[in-house]
């Protein structure tokens, strides 16, 4: 079967992760993708290592390119530049994060291509929009999780504040990316023609705050930082066992009394300071150390049972070595490989989009620099004799 988005091309003239995660799920999801990479250099993240394959692809760069073709393009060169037009006329989508206008000099800005391809769905990633005062600063996922308050609310309550552990404003603003996209190219099939979008990482890091930002809008009082407690619910965090941590999460009244039953504190759940989630709440400090005291008694595989069995969600914290042997894990078949181009089996993580009727397609594994280029010129009406004169020349 073919993928649901089968039959759209997709031109990726992005590098490092927001871009190339957009990228990457549109692929997963059945396009044609053709990243477009510098001559000898290629996206940043191909040396971002260790660690790496034995050929020395690092595996940042493996976990944001699976599925696509690579053609290497100085688009700095108006023969280039005139590939990368030609491209954009054939293609459904462009995805770009240059900084605002950097593609303009070049001819290969939206206004530019739109008159080559009007169906051409034109999608720009950068750290703050392409409107405001902040519009000409490059954006970095570390600094944009600083200004948009995400790490302000993240880290121990009496510690500093903490960046969450993955570049998770480049990956939402990815998500969100492919999700415009989408809707984009669905609107294209009532209107006939494309659209520019633009998106912006910190944008979409404030907007992920969730609960958090509306926390701010409707109760006016600045989120602390609470550790692994949560803001809304309580408890709902990380405990200390006799042996190690695990995760409370016990998200309504029942479940508050079915945790007191376990740990022999019946009494608090009749108490009116913690009888329902809003007291918790207010008088979290009163009631968590009571919570810690019980819970340090006994083992973590203890707890983790005892809770299971009355009906309250907890979990383990695992390793990602631990994660990736989880048997839930492991029957879902996120760890997957796909053989490069000489054969390599190369290790990655499969996309987690279950689709019955066209399911995602894993068609090979994250390209060599360059690997697809003469294919692709190729395909455009170069031959051979001119494909050799643009790589003598370095245009390719």
């Amino acid at each position: 079967m073919s993928g649901a988005l089968s039959g759209i091309r997709v031109l990726d003239l992005t590098r490092v992760l927001a871009g190339p995660w957009t990228g990457q799920l549109l692929a997963d999801l059945g396009a044609e993708v053709i990243k477009v990479e510098r001559p000898g250099q290629g996206d940043d993240t191909r040396h971002w290592a260790p660690p790496s394959l034995p050929d020395g692809t690092a595996a940042y760069y493996l976990s944001a390119n699976r599925g696509k073709q690579s053609i290497t393009v100085d688009i700095t060169r108006p023969e280039g530049q005139a590939i990368v037009r030609e491209l954009a006329r054939q293609a459904d989508v462009l995805l770009e994060n240059y900084k605002v206008g950097g593609l303009k000099k070049y001819g290969l800005d939206y206004d530019s291509l739109r008159t080559v391809n009007p169906r051409l769905v034109y999608c720009s990633i950068t750290g703050f929009g392409q409107t405001g005062p902040y519009a000409e600063l490059p954006g970095y996922d570390y600094i944009v999780q600083g200004m948009s308050g995400l790490m302000s609310i993240t880290g121990p309550a009496d510690g500093e504040p903490h960046k969450v552990g993955v570049a998770v404003t480049d990956l939402f603003t990815g998500l969100y990316a492919a999700n415009a996209v989408q809707a984009a190219l669905l609107a294209r099939t009532h209107t006939g023609e494309g659209q520019y979008i633009d998106m912006a990482l910190f944008d979409c890091a404030l907007a992920m705050l969730a609960n958090v930002n509306m926390n701010w809008l409707i109760g006016r009082e600045v989120p602390p930082r609470l550790g692994n407690a949560h803001p809304n619910i309580v408890p709902y965090q990380v405990f200390r066992t006799a042996d190690g941590h695990f995760i409370l999460a016990c998200g309504n009244d029942k479940q508050f009394r079915a945790v007191c039953e376990v740990i022999g504190l019946q009494g608090l759940a009749e108490d009116e300071r913690f009888a329902s989630n809003p007291a918790r709440v207010r008088n979290r400090a009163l009631l968590v150390p009571q919570l810690a005291e019980a819970f340090a008694g006994r083992t973590r595989d203890e707890w983790l049972k005892a809770l299971d069995e009355a009906g309250v969600p907890c979990g383990p914290i695992n390793t990602v070595d631990e994660a990736f042997a989880d048997p839930q894990i492991r029957h879902r078949g996120l760890e997957i490989s796909l053989p490069d181009s000489t054969g390599q089996s190369v290790p990655l993580v499969g996309c987690p989009i279950r689709l019955s009727g066209t399911p995602v397609e894993y068609r090979q594994a994250p390209p060599a620099l360059g690997e697809h280029t003469r294919d692709i010129l190729a395909g455009l009406g170069y031959d051979a004799e001119s494909i050799e004169r643009l790589a003598a020349q370095g245009v390719v």
